[in-house]
């Protein structure tokens, strides 16, 4: 049985990342740990952040801003929603969103849903690859998107494809070396059909 525990980000100064994420908002979500790791481009995996109205995606794009943070879309309205798209000081990439159009109440910081969005060659082959090992979906549609019951996790694992990704977060889909990112379970380590590695999560 594989369970998704932890979120791991590889980055080359843990401290500053550290402090980071807390001023972001993510700090109970995220593990930080030093790497150096060679890595270019797109690396293949965004964390989604649901909020309840637009004033809070406003201000959680802010807060990032202030902490560091760059703009790769700014926050704007879609016929899905409203959102945007920001990426930390050590490159991780961070898309913030909600469904709503106008806000009910005064905005806040408040995140009411965290995704690890793995973007992946073929979302139906990973599917496959991770059903085997035990995660058991919660919702798919076909090869679009796969979403796992995570009950262990704070946050959502789900499988996205690698180019609808990197064009959803305003990126080539063009990247290198290493995902900087470890992800945590129950299992001995593995690593999966687009590199992603797993190692088992500290107690």
């Amino acid at each position: 049985m594989t369970s998704f525990d932890t979120v791991t980000l590889e980055v080359p100064d843990p401290t500053a990342a550290q402090a980071f994420y807390d001023a972001f908002g993510l700090g109970p979500y995220v593990n930080v740990r030093a790497s150096d790791a060679p890595t270019t481009g797109f690396r293949g995996f965004a964390l989604s952040l649901v909020v309840s109205q637009p004033g809070n995606v406003d201000a959680l794009i802010g807060a990032a801003l202030d902490a560091g943070a760059t703009v790769l879309k700014p926050a704007t309205k879609g016929f899905w929603g409203y959102g945007g798209v920001v990426r930390a000081p050590d490159g991780t990439i961070c898309k913030i969103a909600t469904a709503k159009k106008k806000d009910t109440g005064p905005a806040t910081r408040h995140i009411d849903q965290i995704a690890l969005l793995l973007g992946v060659a073929d979302v139906k082959a990973s599917k496959r690859f991770y059903v085997d090992r035990g995660l058991t979906v919660a919702k798919s549609y076909g090869g679009k998107y796969v979403e796992f019951d995570t009950p262990s996790s704070a946050v959502t694992l789900a499988l996205y494809p690698r180019r609808a990704l990197a064009k959803d977060t305003g990126l080539p889909q063009e990247g290198t070396g290493s995902h900087r990112i470890v992800i945590g379970g129950d299992a001995a380590p593995f690593t999966d059909p687009d590199g992603f590695v797993w190692e088992a999560a500290s107690a």
